[in-house]
């Protein structure tokens, strides 16, 4: 009995096992058939002939690829597969049924040909291989780094609002092609079509991650689909040239501390208010970047409003069209831009102790006319002047240029006292600018031909950077936390010029302008009070002496450019003896052929000659000796330090 009992047992396991390997068999066909997972787990919402966007609650693990394809997809992909096996096992079999044992007798009895053979053969598919991935890594190279600064960020983003399962591929739901930020460019997103989540917050995520502005969204939430679509507006003109009639009226129309600074997406004006958004701006651009046409649109646009303009350019040549200009003081040599910041420094503070006698309700313009200093190559011009300073300083000078602190204090202040920088770099970084603090007060950036590291450090609250253009004119305005696209307005150099100067609003409406005083008796941080002295020639700023260290300690004060100059007296045919400081030598009164002879070295009397009648620059008479013209020995020093010259390509100092 006992043993009927076991038979009878170990007949039901074997029943119960073969039923459980036909059951599995058949399900196993049959999911072969319908293109379903052969393991039965389905884990996303893919159909047989739909494919999957999601991927299905409660799942596990790693989601594949052939997940997301639809059931006849992977029917046909499998049917091929054991078509190819099949058919080529038995061609093969059949067709070496009988030369297989005989290969296998010759490579037994001479195994070196083919272990040779073998050898190449393995050499061969190793150089393939490296090809082929090299070939795929780039052609691939594009739609990786798409995946890995776009998508994967906004997958990442988007996945909580959307309530996705964290194994869900984000190629399957986010659809972005490689030039998203162009015009005509459409980006899907599909949904879920529970429709639980915030649109408000899915567009704003989109809108932020990919950098977009001035897109419009679409939602399709009725059906199975449900899906969004966002499109780009258009973007900024291909040009914005002054001579179009409407840009020209939009130029007009500007507010006097706002210049526009050029035209956005879908044709917003884009300025900057230099009162109250942002009072000192800064161009970031490498060379071609379209930094000298930002500058000229700004400055000439402030010039016609009655600024004052201060060009600080060590390059000589980067603003011909302001040499010579009412208001445009242009210092090119290193020494004069030391003693215009220094001068600069002192009229921020002589302004501080004008607006705190005025009060709270006086007339901004009261403290004097707006001060526009634009300075180019900041990275150049700071080394320069650190090491003029080196060359200069005595003992008891502080070692920190005075000018370097002037600027920095000018930075600090600027707002409230009219006085704005316009600096231009290629490369703004913290030391070139005078330390992190200096940079911060740049709330306004212009950014043009960009680095992916420039666009981190200057406006690193703006994730991810967009993509930098080689459009001609093309920058993004970085203010307030967001960016904009813009084409800067165009200005040609005639056209400028004639801005410049048309309509011009005198800067003193009512009150005197202040004076600009010359570099302080001692360095900038220990100076007292001021004392006014001769102002030197409307075009040009502080004399400067032909001793460079004598001038630092014994300066001569500046007036605003375009004031007129105060009446200087004649000096008589009968020369009278000066004291034996540079300084006196440097305010009398001499004819072109002395001036030739005596204090200009290697410039000709007919140079002097052609630049008195052809360069707006040339320093202004001080004076007649009969009929002879007399002009001050420090202007004509100062005017051929600064002359138009073609750039030496060196900062040596000697």
């Amino acid at each position: 009995m006992a043993r009927r009992a076991l038979d009878r047992m170990a007949q039901t396991k074997l029943d119960r096992q073969v039923e459980e390997t036909v059951e599995a068999l058949v399900f196993g066909i049959g999911r072969f058939l319908a293109g379903r997972p052969m393991d039965g787990v389905k884990r996303t919402d893919a159909t047989f002939w739909r494919p999957g966007t999601r991927v299905l609650p409660k799942v596990e693990g790693r989601v594949s690829r052939s997940s997301y394809r639809p059931g006849w997809q992977r029917l046909t992909f499998r049917i091929s597969t054991l078509t190819v096996l099949g058919t080529g096992g038995f061609q093969a079999g059949w067709a070496h049924r009988d030369t297989t044992v005989a290969t296998a007798r010759e490579i037994w009895a001479d195994p070196d040909p083919a272990l040779a053979a073998l050898e190449q053969t393995g050499i061969a598919a190793a150089s393939t291989a490296a090809v082929g991935t090299a070939a795929y890594l780039a052609l691939t190279r594009k739609r990786r780094e798409l995946m890995r600064e776009w998508v994967l960020p906004l997958h990442e983003a988007l996945a909580l609002p959307l309530r996705l399962p964290e194994q869900t591929d984000p190629r399957r739901y986010l659809h972005i092609p490689r030039n998203f930020s162009e015009d005509g460019a459409v980006i899907r997103v599909d949904v879920p079509g529970r429709l639980d989540f915030s649109k408000d917050l899915v567009a704003e995520i989109i809108t932020t991650k990919l950098a977009l502005e001035g897109v419009t969204f679409s939602w399709h939430l009725a059906g199975r689909e449900t899906y969004v679509t966002v499109k780009k507006t258009r973007r900024p003109p291909a040009r914005a040239a002054f001579k179009d009639p409407k840009v020209r009226e939009v130029v007009a129309a500007a507010k006097e501390s706002a210049p526009v600074i050029g035209i956005g997406s879908a044709g917003r004006i884009v300025t900057v208010d230099l009162d109250d958004q942002s009072p000192h701006i800064l161009v970031n651009a490498s060379t071609g970047g379209g930094k000298s046409v930002t500058l000229r649109c700004i400055a000439c646009q402030m010039l016609h409003h009655g600024s004052r303009v201060f060009v600080l350019d060590t390059k000589r040549i980067s603003h011909p069209w302001a040499s010579g200009l009412p208001g445009v003081t242009y210092c090119r040599d290193i020494a004069d831009i030391h003693d215009q910041l220094i001068a600069l420094g002192l009229e921020g503070r002589h302004r501080t102790r004008v607006a705190d006698e005025l009060g709270i309700d006086a007339d901004p313009k009261a403290i004097g006319p707006r001060l526009l200093i634009l300075l180019e190559e900041v990275n150049t011009t700071m080394k320069q002047l650190a090491r003029y300073w080196e060359k200069t300083r005595e003992s008891g000078d502080p070692k920190v240029s005075p000018a370097i602190d002037a600027l920095n204090e000018i930075l600090y202040m600027g707002r409230q006292l009219r006085m704005h920088v316009l600096l231009v770099a290629q490369s703004a970084t913290a030391r070139a600018l005078g330390g992190p603090e200096a940079r911060e007060q740049f709330s306004t950036r212009i950014l043009a031909r960009y680095s992916l590291n420039a666009w981190r450090m200057l406006a690193p609250e703006i994730h991810p950077a967009p993509k930098p253009t080689k459009h001609p004119g093309r920058a993004q305005v970085v203010s307030g936390g967001t960016a904009r696209e813009t084409q800067v307005l165009f200005f040609t150099e005639t056209e400028a010029r004639q801005w410049a100067t048309t309509d011009k609003k005198p800067a003193a409406g009512g009150p005197v302008p202040v004076q600009l005083l010359g570099p302080p008796a001692e360095s900038l941080p220990g100076a007292g009070s001021t004392t006014p002295g001769l102002p030197p020639a409307p075009e040009q700023p502080a004399a400067a002496s032909g001793d460079r260290s004598a001038d630092a300690r014994n300066p001569t004060p500046a007036a605003v450019p375009g004031e007129p100059a105060a009446n200087a007296p004649a000096t008589s045919s009968t020369p009278t003896p000066t004291p034996a400081v540079v300084v006196v030598d440097d305010d009398q009164a001499v004819g072109l052929r002395q001036a030739a002879e005596h204090h200009l070295p290697g410039i000709t009397l007919a140079a002097l000659r052609f630049a008195r009648a052809n360069d707006p620059a040339f320093p202004p008479v001080a004076g007649k000796r009969g009929a002879e013209l007399l002009y001050r020995v420090g202007d004509l020093k100062k005017w051929a330090r600064n002359r138009p010259r073609a750039a030496t390509g060196t900062t040596d100092l000697d």
